[in-house]
C-alpha cells in the first residue's frame, strides 16, 4: 500500500509507548513508520521494539551539536531513510492550542483533571511507563532535564535561517536516503532535486503553519511536472481515507503520508488500532479502485478524476 506513517510530534502522549506501538503496527503492515524529533519515545526506544527499520524526521535546531548527535543516534539506530522538515523553522499561531490552552508541562486546570478522570485506561498507561517525557531531547541536551526545560529551549531553538547551505551539510553527514518534507512551490521542488534529495513530501504541515496555504493536492500537479522523473513525489496533509490515496496518486503522487487517521486509532485501540486503521484505508482503496475499474495502482492517472478546469490556477 502506498502510505507511511507519517511524523508526529508527542505521538506517545496519545497512547502509553504510542511511537513503539506505531513503529510495530506499521512494521507487520509493511508500511513505513516515520519517528518525528518532538517524540515521547527515543529513536533507540523504537528501535529497540520495531521489528524493521523506521524513517527518522528531523527538525533543524540553532543548536549543531545537537542537530550532529541525533543524526548519528539515527545512524547507529539503523534507520532507513532521513525526513528533513523545512516548514517550521517558525512555530505557526496554532488557534486550537492557544483555544485549549495547551502546555508542556499539561497544566493541573481543573478542564484538565476532569478530562484526564473520564481515561482511566489512558491515565493507568502513562503511570506505567518510564517514557513520558521527551526522550529524543530530554537527558541529550544540556541544561534540559524536564519539560519545563524543554518548552524554553524549543521555544528558541528552531532555527528561521535554515536555508539550502544548511539542507546540504546535512545531506552530507546523513550520507545516506533523504527526504525533504514541506515543499509547496515547484521551484523549491527542483531545488530539492538538485540539491539530490531522494524524495520530496508535498506537504503543508497539516494546515497548522500558514492558516490559508494552498492544500498540498493543489500544489501536487505543479511539483511533479518541475521534478518529472528526477525522483519521488510524495503527499502529505489531508489523506484521510483510502479514496484520498487514489485521488493523490492519480495526480501524481508515488505515495501518501497519514497523520490523524493513524493517531485517532492508536488513541483509540494502541498498537491494535493503527493496524485497525491501516486495514480500513486499504480497504477503502481497494473498493475506490474496484468502483473505478482499476486492478493495478500503475495504472491510475487523471483519466479516474473529474478534475475542475481552474484547480491548479495561476501558480502550477
Amino acid at each position: 500500500m502506498p502510505v507511511a506513517l507519517a511524523p508526529v510530534g508527542s505521538t506517545g502522549m496519545q497512547h502509553a509507548d504510542g511511537e513503539i506501538l506505531a513503529a510495530r503496527a506499521a512494521a507487520r503492515f509493511g508500511v513505513p513508520f516515520t519517528l518525528s524529533t518532538m517524540s515521547i519515545c527515543s529513536i533507540e526506544d523504537v528501535a529497540a521494539h520495531s521489528p524493521t527499520p523506521f524513517w527518522f524526521q528531523l527538525y533543524v535546531m540553532r543548536d549543531e551539536d545537537f542537530v550532529d548527535a541525533i543524526i548519528e543516534r539515527a545512524k547507529k539506530a539503523g534507520c532507513s531513510a532521513l525526513v528533513l522538515t523545512l516548514d517550521l523553522q517558525i512555530i505557526g499561531q496554532r488557534h486550537k492550542d492557544l483555544k485549549n490552552g495547551l502546555t508542556s508541562p499539561p497544566k493541573p486546570t481543573l478542564p484538565n483533571l476532569l478530562n484526564i478522570a473520564t481515561k482511566p485506561r489512558w491515565a493507568l498507561g502513562m503511570a506505567k511507563t518510564p517514557r513520558r517525557q521527551f526522550r529524543n531531547i530530554v537527558g541529550h541536551v544540556k541544561g534540559v532535564a524536564d519539560l519545563a526545560d524543554l518548552t524554553a529551549w524549543t521555544n528558541e531553538q528552531f532555527d528561521p535561517r535554515l536555508d539550502w547551505k544548511k539542507v546540504a551539510r546535512i545531506r552530507d553527514q546523513w550520507g545516506g536516503k533523504l527526504v525533504l518534507k514541506g515543499v509547496l512551490d515547484a521551484e523549491d521542488a527542483q531545488m530539492a532535486v538538485d540539491l539530490g534529495a531522494d524524495a520530496v513530501i508535498v506537504s503543508n504541515h497539516g494546515g497548522r503553519q500558514l492558516d490559508g496555504a494552498l492544500s498540498s493536492i493543489r500544489t501536487l500537479p505543479s511539483v511533479v511536472r518541475a521534478v518529472g522523473d528526477r525522483t519521488e513525489v510524495w503527499l502529505d496533509s489531508g489523506i484521510r481515507s483510502g479514496q484520498d490515496v487514489l485521488k493523490a496518486l492519480a495526480m501524481g503522487a508515488k505515495g501518501t503520508m497519514i497523520g490523524r487517521a493513524y493517531v485517532h486509532g492508536l488513541g483509540a485501540m494502541g498498537e491494535a488500532g493503527v493496524t485497525r486503521a491501516l486495514e480500513v484505508i486499504a480497504k477503502e482503496l481497494d473498493t475506490t479502485m474496484a468502483l473505478c475499474g482499476e486492478r493495478d495502482l500503475a495504472n491510475v492517472g487523471r483519466h479516474n478524476l473529474l478534475v475542475p478546469k481552474d484547480f491548479e490556477g495561476e501558480w502550477a
